[in-house]
């Protein structure tokens, strides 16, 4: 139930018309008497009005003071405004209409039917096992390599049936080279109406020399990568969506898609376990938010898509792995990307395997994380074995990823030094996470305390950094645990604390005092105390 000390949309002054739900409606719909239970503002300036010259929240504004004045009405800088009318600052939104074709089922899935067709035609199951009847003979965790790959003394893995061979070949003439007729439009008749995309004609992926954001579940929001855009980040990856909820049209997993306009060359990564859910999800995108390149997760470690046959279990899952990354390549207009470990168990590295692999099937890159599913993050990235893999892989790119304690790693890239960040410079860089934050989750309630948990979950793994002038040596490897330390200031001092309590204390210092009753408990279950 809404709690009762809400403003009810629509009545807020300078906001048009009245409650569409009248006196069914749970929210307050007098302005004073909702100012009188508001909790107290939480500082003299609105991040939103100082940058666009409006704060569409109003009354509901944390930060009201900065731009309400007498009667309540909320004041707008028309010569600021002006500057930003009409720019869309953030896009791949999820529109109404569309999540009610998805949630009734209604959209038409052309391109994804057809390849589902033909996999159908050649042997395959139905619903979610859409594809070969191979099922039986997927490899478990084969570690021979492929001939000529080294490692000689191990048994050869087998090959599938019809593993060597493109299933879009196969398919019927209407389809031609594996990719479906376009969707007829409304309008003029243009060459790209008539002809079809082949493979060699897609978008490139130019990202050589660059360095990539890879995704970061639940701390690689919009915000945090607006930090990395700035120290020098070149290509930026949404978080994980899963494409079953994507499917059904979820709001909320929507939102990991959104695209800053900062971010120039911006992918969205997809996770799944079957051919029917991911080519669908895959069309789905194609046609309806903007976005450079789309990943498939076959990394994640995590027990919950694991055992449900996603992430890293598509590793040993051979022949709907295949199926997956053929038939969402069919479906795009822009390149596919593919995020692998270097296995499920330790000291079993099979990603020199695979990768030649995923390159026959169409994928315009791989990223290699250097460590396995059971290593988790307790040990070390294994970065020769990337290098090996980087060059088996060409002339496909390859990028290699370990993990990301601290943004301002691109700008050390790129200038080729250890940067001995201050306590008062990371500080500033917080403020600016918490900024970016309450103009995308909002400066209402609701927004200020979201932007906190999110700046608490980076805190849970920002406290790890060791500044470099207290390092013993250099790089920072991330499974080292230092006991308890002094830094050279109480900010630092602050910042390096593993409890909780403290990372509650910054985010006070940025957004005021937490409600009462309050609690965090970080998501990826950290070592922090109480």
């Amino acid at each position: 139930m809404a709690a009762p000390s809400m403003a009810a949309p629509g009545v807020a002054p300078g906001c048009p018309g009245k409650c569409h739900f009248g006196p069914r409606c749970r929210f307050l719909h007098d302005v004073g008497e909702y100012l009188a239970g508001k909790p107290s503002d939480l500082g003299q300036r609105c991040v939103l009005f100082d940058t666009f010259g409006r704060c569409p929240y109003g009354v509901t504004c944390r930060f009201g003071r900065a731009h309400l004045a007498d009667g309540h009405r909320n004041v707008v800088n028309a010569a600021l405004a002006q500057q930003w009318e009409g720019k869309l600052l953030v896009r791949n939104n999820l529109p109404k209409e569309l999540q009610h074709q998805l949630r009734k089922r209604k959209f038409i899935f052309q391109r994804a039917e057809e390849y589902l067709r033909g996999l159908q035609r050649r042997g395959g199951k139905g619903g979610k096992a859409t594809g070969c009847s191979t099922e039986g003979q997927e490899v478990s965790n084969c570690t021979a390599p492929q001939e000529g790959l080294g490692d000689g003394d191990s048994p050869q893995c087998p090959v599938l049936p019809g593993q060597g061979r493109d299933p879009r070949a196969e398919a019927p003439s209407s389809q031609g080279d594996g990719v479906a007729p376009s969707i007829p439009t409304v309008g003029p008749l243009t060459d790209e109406d008539v002809t079809k995309l082949r493979p060699c004609e897609k978008k490139k992926l130019e990202i050589q020399g660059k360095l990539y954001l890879a995704p970061l579940t639940t701390c690689g929001n919009l915000p945090f990568r607006r930090i990395c855009k700035r120290f020098g980040a070149d290509v930026t990856c949404g978080e994980m969506a899963v494409c079953t909820n994507l499917l059904q049209g979820q709001a909320s997993e929507w939102a990991l898609l959104k695209r800053h306009h900062t971010e120039d060359v911006f992918g969205v990564q997809l996770e799944g376990a079957f051919p029917d859910t991911m080519t669908k999800c895959a069309e789905l995108l194609n046609r309806t938010i903007e976005v450079d390149f789309v990943d498939i997760n076959v990394g994640c470690p995590i027990d919950l898509v694991y055992k449900k046959g996603g992430g890293c279990a598509l590793m040993t899952r051979s022949s709907k792995f295949e199926q997956i990354v053929r038939g969402m390549n069919s479906v795009l207009d822009v390149p596919l990307t593919v995020k692998i470990r270097t296995g499920v168990q330790e000291k079993v590295n099979v990603a020199h395997k695979i990768i030649p692999r995923i390159r026959e099937w169409g994928a315009a890159m791989v990223t290699l994380h250097g460590r396995s599913r059971e290593q988790r993050y307790t040990r070390s990235a294994d970065w020769e074995y990337i290098a090996q893999c980087a060059r088996i892989a060409s002339p496909m790119p390859l990028f290699g990823t370990g993990a990301l304690i601290k943004p301002w790693l691109f700008t050390e890239i790129k200038e080729q030094r250890h940067w001995d960040i201050s306590s008062r410079e990371r500080f500033d860089i917080l403020k600016d996470f918490t900024n970016y934050g309450l103009e995308h989750w909002g400066s209402d309630t609701q927004g200020v305390e979201k932007t906190r948990k999110f700046l608490l979950e980076w805190l849970s793994f920002l406290c790890r950094y060791i500044p470099v002038g207290l390092l013993e040596h250099l790089p920072q490897r991330i499974n080292e645990r230092p006991p308890y330390y002094l830094g050279r200031d109480y900010l630092e001092t602050l910042m390096a604390s593993q409890n909780v309590d403290d990372w509650i204390k910054i985010s006070e210092l940025l957004l005021g005092p937490v409600p009462p009753s309050f609690t965090f408990l970080p998501k990826h279950k950290a070592n922090s105390y109480r």
